[in-house]
């Protein structure tokens, strides 16, 4: 389903065309006509947020009965914060519910639950990917898993944690993906590594630092059976400061392969929407030299946790909250797919 319009097709066209992700901001190596580019296509990111409030590492879903749906780290009282709208560029209206009442008996009871992300497996069941804390050691978060058979929940956790990786810092924000080439899912997260730094931003702007590498693993139907062991599709480079985090992946309509993810400290003003691009899903992806959303782009401040919806052509993400209030609220706004040329998805 497009929201981008076809009366909008000169003036978007002309907008990507000057854009710099396109022109001097772009890898060279990206030209090929075989990649192609995530990019925002909206120049009017609204300068007011989508959801007012504290509403960080936004998900959003559309669910069958073609209602849009918003879930965010815990806050506002909530293990699980959970918005929903009619049009995705529209209102928001927060939902006074608590969608996972519990976050399983290996965390510390979901009070400091991060990034969670929902989707819809084969038999009509939802799956909640979350980031619980570990009761055992709270140092660390692993990536947990809840079902439920409606998409405000109560999701119910399995018994043990999808993933860990406690000796490279643990994991945090996991994001589902299924490959409608293949018929295949995955968990996409980030080890954690920066738990583990040495101090400075995030933990880990002191030398030596440590690896945040992105994961791929892939799962069953079910969404929480894993297939083999995880996949390491992309990590931090020097430019990303401390970390990359909060993966994203997208597929394209052309097949090709694109992954949000934000570099730098959340806290800093460097703070990002990233992106990469690749012809298979566990790569190796492509990146431009500089991020797709920054400080100062549309007004915003520390831009990041963005996911996205391919076919809709929306992407939410969480910047700091306007007139210098505390908290992380949501934006919304609109992308399409450039390549080597010129590509408008949407009707």
């Amino acid at each position: 389903m497009g929201i981008l319009r076809l009366l909008r097709a000169a003036s978007l066209a002309c907008l990507l065309l000057n854009s710099p992700a396109f022109g001097d901001r772009g890898d060279n190596n990206l030209t090929d006509g075989h990649f192609r580019l995530l990019q925002l296509v909206n120049p009017q990111v609204p300068k007011q947020p989508a959801i007012n409030t504290d509403f960080p590492d936004p998900a959003i879903f559309q669910d069958k009965d073609k209602k849009w749906y918003a879930f965010a780290t815990s806050g506002n009282n909530k293990h699980i914060q959970v918005a929903t709208a009619i049009d995705p560029m529209g209102s928001w209206t927060m939902i006074d519910k608590e969608p996972l009442p519990r976050a399983g008996n290996w965390t510390t009871g979901g009070k400091n639950t991060w990034a969670p992300d929902v989707r819809i497996v084969g038999n009509g069941t939802y799956v909640m990917y979350y980031s619980g804390e570990l009761a055992k050691d709270p140092r660390f978060h692993c990536l947990g898993a809840a079902t439920s058979s409606s998409i405000l929940g109560p999701y119910n956790p399995i018994d043990e944690p999808l993933a860990c990786h406690l000796d490279s810092g643990g994991v945090i924000d996991p994001s589902g993906f299924l490959d409608t080439a293949t018929g295949k899912r995955y968990v996409v997260y980030k080890i954690d590594g920066n738990s583990i730094g040495h101090g400075g931003e995030c933990n880990n702007a002191v030398k030596p630092l440590v690896s945040t590498p992105i994961m791929l693993q892939e799962v069953g139907p079910d969404g929480v059976t894993k297939i083999g062991g995880p996949v390491k599709i992309l990590d931090r480079e020097d430019r990303d400061g401390p970390l990359v985090e909060a993966p994203n992946l997208v597929r394209a309509k052309d097949g090709s392969y694109a992954i949000l993810f934000s570099s730098h400290c959340f806290s800093t003003t460097l703070y990002n929407v990233n992106y990469a691009v690749a012809t298979d899903v566990k790569g190796p992806y492509k990146r431009p030299a500089s991020p797709l959303v920054q400080t100062g782009d549309f007004n915003l401040t520390s831009p990041g946790g963005a996911t996205a919806d391919a076919d809709a052509g929306v992407v939410a993400f969480h910047a700091r909250c306007p007139q210098g209030r505390q908290g992380r609220c949501m934006f919304v706004g609109e992308f399409g797919v450039i390549g080597k040329d010129v590509i408008i998805n949407g009707s």
